[in-house]
């Protein structure tokens, strides 16, 4: 079970409160090249998805046959704008298409046609047989030296070698894989730069990682998500009110003209009613077809935004949910803290000098390669100026590893012999040799763990020496983000194998919410169940085998694509950088995606009351004059707001795709606040900029033939 942290007060400096604008604006080249993709999608076999759409091209369609059947150029004009309409609504979602095809070219020349080096039999590894990439099957076993490209997604199971995945990554360092830990996985594509390797292929026949990549970045395997699919069911049913709304016009204007049988007929109004071409312009008008052309661009455009942060999102599904995350688990090493712990101080016993447990220390550690190892000797040889003596001149030494069952490391050399190590072992291996530990290692053990240090005992055989401090560094800003976190109503959980004091320590200082001490997989499936329980939604990172039934369990699971084949498959996202802070970008990108898709629908759905007001007024007030009031902008006749009115609608589309696929800019707030900002800036917005541009348009085409 957690433990409650107190939530110290901090100032956020907002430095990571905004989201980069993910996509940047549309250039009139994109558009270009969208184009034709966009006017294939015109096929009613793909449009018919998109109900709101569908129901524009379809009238669309009848109002091309009311023109031929009855041309004017008020007609014409109102079937070219209709038309547009639904090609600006294609042409949102085909830019934002666009983009991820571009990145798939790029993935496209990463996937090669290689040929490998198939072991006959798993325990002879002198033998094997040349076959091409294609042929391989999972259980597989192949060798990839230097020079060679691995032939497909898999795991080392024999060896260490350096490879090259910028092809992959976009990063150009180098990175290790070794069998036999979390860093096993390799990726089909990519370079073998050092050494040799025996990997176990792990992708199924063309499923490979790069080939699900290119399918998700160009959108092939996108699915609606939950909200999305709910959306849509909201504007198909505003679609429908606004149909019968539309539909009641037209006995209304009959009754209108029989009871006012002096005003004259105009391309509008008849006698016979409302023409078909104005009612369906007015069904086209008021339905809400801004949000129903950039919905899909909106998802679309949100797994792009996580594509370029080079994290791979299985599913549109994986970034609505982290959008909606409420708790958010997080390993300390490497994501709280920068992950190498060094040495801070020697803290010796009474009796010793800090310059004898300083060497004795230093020569424990000659042999440790550790970054902690490391540290103390190059800390006891600039604090104390001792030299630092090579294992090579201890050539009589015997070195001690370290090992999960003992928990220390040491060397006997020259009748000595010395250990450091985790307090409880250290001070069982001086008992054993008949020593006898104060009580007053214990109190410096807890001291340094409850500063948020890692305390290590130094001993002799029969005599405790003293203790090595071991800071663990708090990454800078973290508690500013943790504090953005916690205004978006997120909780925050620390993930760590630390002991309960040294837990508590780093959670305080990093400002996390609450913390796990000596966490075990068990314990990490359980809390996840614990909070899913009560209803929240959990999002964590992970990278190895034992990460992967948490990451299974969890809303929203990023595995670290240096992780193993089995922690990624659990995780429903993989980040490619293998950067364990990017959960909370993704969050924050998540939550991006939610508002953006939010203040669009508000807008929209104001845009459409906005121009039932501009072109209702105008167009009964010759024979209701009361409604004359109403029409605030003067519009110069019943077909010039009308149409006016339909140009609106199809320029407001294309106004807003640059919006739809970089975002709305997401600011750290409470959801009330967010709503507020959404009704305010959006669905005010939404009227006024109706009313602004309908009457701008009106002022141009007013003079054109049949306007007046």
């Amino acid at each position: 079970m957690p433990t409650s942290v107190p939530k110290a007060p901090g100032r956020s400096s907002g430095g990571r409160a905004n989201i980069p604008a993910g996509g940047g604006l549309v250039d009139p080249g994109q558009l270009l090249r969208a184009l034709p993709d966009a006017l294939r999608k015109l096929n009613p076999a793909k449009m018919w998805r998109n109900p709101v759409m569908f129901i524009v091209e379809v009238g669309a369609a009848f109002t091309t046959v009311l023109a031929v059947l009855d041309p004017s150029w008020f007609a014409w004009a109102i079937v070219l704008w209709l038309w547009l309409t639904v090609v600006f609504a294609n042409l949102a979602e085909a830019v934002a298409e666009g983009r991820g095809k571009a990145q798939a070219a790029t993935l496209r020349a990463a996937r090669r046609d290689t040929t490998a080096r198939r072991l006959r039999d798993s325990a002879d590894r002198t033998r094997w047989d040349v076959v091409g990439a294609a042929e391989l099957r999972q259980g597989d076993h192949v060798i990839v030296e230097a020079g060679e490209v691995v032939p497909a997604d898999g795991d080392v199971i024999d060896g260490i070698a350096s490879v090259d995945e910028s092809a992959i990554t976009g990063e150009s360092a180098p990175v290790i894989r070794e069998s036999g830990g979390d860093r096993s996985a390799v990726t089909g594509g990519t370079r073998v730069l050092s050494d040799r390797i025996i990997v176990e292929v792990t992708q199924r026949p063309g499923d490979s990682f790069v080939d699900r990549m290119i399918a998700l970045v160009e959108g092939a395997d996108r699915q609606k998500t939950p909200n999305e699919i709910a959306l849509n069911i909201l504007l198909a049913a505003l679609t429908i009110i606004f149909l019968i709304a539309t539909a009641t016009m037209q006995p209304l204007a009959i009754y209108a003209k029989s009871a006012n049988p002096g005003v004259p007929d105009s391309l509008a109004l008849t006698a016979d009613g409302v023409t078909g071409v104005v009612l369906i312009s007015l069904i086209v008008c008021l339905i809400p077809t801004t949000i129903g052309a950039l919905l899909s661009a909106i998802g679309i455009a949100g797994m792009d935004r996580l594509v370029q942060r080079n994290v791979l999102a299985m599913s549109g599904r994986a970034v609505e949910a982290a959008g909606d995350v409420s708790t958010l688990l997080l390993d300390k090493t490497g994501t709280i803290t920068l992950g190498n712990r060094q040495a801070g101080a020697f803290v010796p016993v009474a009796g010793v000098t800090e310059e004898e447990l300083a060497g004795a220390a230093q020569l424990s550690s000659l042999a440790d390669e550790t970054p902690e190892g490391r540290s103390i000797v190059i800390y006891a040889k600039e604090r104390y100026g001792l030299r630092e003596r090579a294992p090579g001149e201890l050539a009589h030494a015997e070195w001690v590893p370290f090992t999960a069952q003992t928990r220390m490391s040491g060397v006997n050399v020259d009748g000595r012999e010395v250990r450091k190590g985790a307090a409880t072992a250290v001070m069982k291996w001086v008992r054993d040799g008949g020593g006898h530990p104060t009580d007053e290692v214990g109190h410096l053990v807890d001291g340094i763990s409850a500063s948020g240090g890692t305390p290590l005992v130094v001993a002799e055989r029969g005599r405790v020496l003293g203790v090595i401090h071991l800071k663990d560094v708090v990454k800078e800003g973290m508690r500013e983000r943790f504090d953005e976190m916690r205004r978006m109503g997120i909780r925050t959980v620390m993930i760590t194998g630390d002991n309960p004091l040294t837990a508590r320590a780093i959670a305080e200082e990093a400002g996390v919410d609450d913390y796990l001490a000596e966490a075990t997989p068990e314990d990490k499936l359980a809390l996840i169940r614990q909070e899913q329980a009560g209803g929240r939604l959990v999002a964590m990172t992970g990278d190895g085998t034992n990460d992967a039934p948490a990451l299974a369990q969890s809303d929203v699971g990023v595995a670290m694509n240096t992780g193993t084949s089995a922690a990624k498959e659990a995780g429903n996202m993989v980040d490619l950088e293998s950067n364990p802070t990017k959960l909370i970008e993704i969050v924050e990108i998540g939550k991006q995606l939610l508002i953006t898709r939010g203040a669009l629908t508000t807008f929209s759905i104001a845009n459409d009351v906005a121009k039932y007001f501009a072109i209702i007024p105008a167009m009964f007030a010759a024979v209701y004059p009361g409604l004359d009031r109403l029409n605030i902008m003067r519009l110069a006749s019943p077909q010039s707001a009308i149409l006016s009115a339909v140009v609106f609608n199809a320029i407001i589309i294309v106004a807003l795709i640059p919006l739809a696929l970089r975002g709305v800019r997401y600011r750290p707030s409470s959801a009330a606040r967010l709503l507020g900002r959404n009704l305010y800036l959006y669905g005010l917005g939404g009227m006024i900029v109706p009313f602004i541009g309908i009457k701008l348009i009106d002022l141009l085409i007013q003079f054109l033939p049949g306007m007046s």
